[in-house]
């Protein structure tokens, strides 16, 4: 390729990135996502021990399996 048509394709990119830069400033900012809902009812201990205890098992299961010869 001469350089010529080098010279051309990165004016090219060079500009078409400074344009794109200039969009993205010229246009608002896109709104905040909309939060989500808390659940309706609180959770209690019974359920976040409960859970807990899940997620322990789970990884005492994980840990055997990895270490298992």
């Amino acid at each position: 390729m001469d350089r010529k048509k080098k010279m051309a394709a990165a004016l090219a990119a060079v500009r078409t990135y400074i344009q794109t830069e200039e969009e993205a400033l010229l246009t608002p900012p896109a709104p905040p996502p909309a939060v989500a809902a808390q659940p309706a009812v609180p959770q209690g201990l019974w359920g976040a021990s409960g859970r807990q205890s899940m997620m322990q098992t789970r990884n005492l299961m994980q840990l055997k399996a990895f270490h298992r010869r």
